[in-house]
This record gives structure tokens, sequence and C-alpha cells, in this order.
């Protein structure tokens, strides 16, 4: 019996990210799916903190301190900003949604806005809930 030699095929291999050069889209494209995830942890700590609402003085007093820490209000921050970047990535992809900004320009330049907007958003919170407190 012979058995025939088997080749590989000759196609092209799948590119990688060593092949790609980032991007602006690129990045904010990362940067959509790491302020989901951001938003799933913040969820849980609102989540704990109304829990802790919920179960009288003394446990909201101690979620209160720590949201008022340094660590809280950088923790509460950063939730804010993926918040917030999220929301204006969702915008972006609804623009694509409906079919426009798709030019290797424009893209750029929304994926450039994205980021820009969304800290001074959140700057833009921050300073209005700083003041009116």
């Amino acid at each position: 019996m012979i058995l025939a030699e088997v080749k590989p095929a000759a196609r092209p291999l799948s590119p990688h990210l060593q092949i790609y050069r980032w991007s602006w889209t690129m990045a904010m494209s990362v940067a959509h799916r790491v302020t989901g995830t951001g938003l799933y942890l913040g969820t849980v700590l609102i989540a704990a903190w109304l829990v802790a609402a919920a179960s009288g003085p003394a446990a909201f007093d101690t979620a209160q301190v720590i949201a008022g820490s340094f660590l809280g209000r950088l923790v509460l921050f950063l939730y804010s900003f993926s918040l917030i970047h999220h929301m204006v990535g969702g915008l972006r992809h609804f623009v694509w949604d409906m079919g426009k900004g798709y030019e290797p320009e424009t893209r750029m330049n929304m994926a450039k806005f994205s980021l820009v907007a969304s800290v001074s958003l959140t700057v833009l919170v921050w300073i209005v809930a700083l003041v009116l407190r």
C-alpha cells in the first residue's frame, strides 16, 4: 500500500499582533473592552455600597469612609471614566451602525475624539460634583 505524501495547504497565514501596527481605532477598541470589564467590577462595588446602606448606619458609615478615602475616590474616578468612555465608544459604534464614518481619516478622528471627549467629560463631571458638594 502506497501512502500519498501530504503537503501543507498553500494558503496565507492568519495575521497576528506582531504584524499589525497599532492605530487609534485598535487602541480605542481595546479600551472599550477594558472599560466594559471595569463597569462590571464597579457595579459590584455599587451593589456592595447599597447592601451596606440597607444593612444599617454602622455598615453604611464604614462604606462611606472607604469610598471617601483617597483610594476610594480614585476607584470612583476610574469607574466614572469607564462609564463615560464606554458610552462615548458606544456612540462611535452607533454612528458606524448607521453606515457613516467608515473613511480611514474619519475613523481615526472619531477614535481620537472619543478619548478626548471621555477624559474631558469625566473631569467636567468631577469638577461639577466637587463644586456642588
